[in-house]
């Protein structure tokens, strides 16, 4: 009886990964869920969106995306993070919820490496360095010159404590050796109302929304956050281009839990990055701001092993933390 038992243990475990190659070759057989950790209606919600319309139109299968908001993105990921591993919920995850939060929070409910498979980066938004007409500084170096002339004279605004632009700001301080006063809001709206009034100097924003007041002369640029320039505004260098490496821009990306097969996660993969190839998506995205990226599973987590060690850095300088 007992070697019956064990050849049956035996004849089991052989067929396991049978049972589970064929799972995933039939892979998607139902819907699939997009968690998108922020309200609707900004560029994360509809670049997730836009990949969910053409995954399920490929793959006959409905594709969702549903919005849960809060703590930076820690709410929406978590529920992501402890979900069955099975390739049917996923996370588009974003700097703050899978590289920043990790060294921000006192507390937090998952580890973005731990917890999650990367799948591909999506897109990357370029930061800019806005300052009001008054600054008297139209590039970065002339800007460093003034600011270094007036140690603790300028105070700079932020989308709120802890956020990429805050973060990105620091590190620029860091790389300049300047000393400005941190001023925090509770979104880009009320700091960019700030600075075009003139109640602050100077501010990183995303250049989606900073642009159209630079067109109009209520703001002027100075430098973007990304390595290279951008299509949408060739004409501003970066701050790399004085800084070599400097890198702060958002990006988005698609994670799955911990311990999804292999074969899925490069499946999900291939076909995000097929779709961000597409023409009408990558003008959406362009519409946006954002440029389309399509990374493999392999780039995209050595991407955001590079994130974490980066930012924890500059949360480690600049004394930022969220309880």
């Amino acid at each position: 009886m007992r070697v019956l038992r064990l050849c049956r243990a035996l004849a089991l475990l052989a067929l396991a990964p049978v049972a589970t190659l064929a799972q995933t070759d039939a892979y998607p057989t139902r819907q699939i869920r997009i968690v998108v950790p922020f309200p609707a209606g900004g560029a994360t919600d509809i670049a997730a969106r836009a990949i969910a319309e053409r995954m399920a139109a490929n793959w006959k299968q409905p594709v969702v995306v549903e919005n849960r908001g809060g703590a930076g993105g820690n709410v929406g990921s978590e529920v992501v993070a402890r979900s069955a591993p099975d390739g049917y919920t996923l996370v588009m995850g974003v700097t703050g919820s899978h590289a920043i939060n990790i060294s921000l929070y006192a507390k937090m409910p998952y580890d973005p490496v731990r917890d999650f498979e990367a799948i591909s980066q999506v897109a990357v938004v370029p930061n800019v360095v806005v300052v009001h007409p008054s600054v008297k500084a139209g590039s970065l170096k002339e800007f460093v010159a003034l600011a270094r002339a007036q140690p603790g004279r300028l105070d700079y605004a932020s989308l709120g404590s802890g956020t990429a632009a805050h973060l990105g700001m620091e590190m620029l301080k860091r790389e300049a050796g300047l000393f400005m006063v941190h001023i925090p809001y509770r979104g880009s709206a009320p700091a960019v109302a700030d600075l075009i009034a003139g109640q602050v100097q100077v501010m990183m924003d995303g250049l989606p929304s900073a642009l159209p007041h630079v067109r109009a002369g209520r703001l002027r640029a100075l430098a973007l956050t990304s390595l290279k320039r951008s299509p949408a505004a060739p004409e501003l260098q970066t701050i790399a281009e004085s800084y070599p490496g400097f890198y702060a821009d958002a990006w988005s990306g698609l994670f799955a839990p911990k311990g999804t097969p292999r074969a899925i996660v490069e499946r999900l993969s291939a076909e995000t990055q097929r779709i961000l190839k597409l023409p009408e998506v990558a003008a959406r995205l362009a519409g946006l701001g954002a440029e389309p990226v399509g990374s493999t599973a392999a780039e995209f987590a050595a991407h955001v092993r590079r994130e974490i060690d980066k930012w924890a850095q500059v949360v480690k300088s600049s004394g930022a933390r969220v309880d």
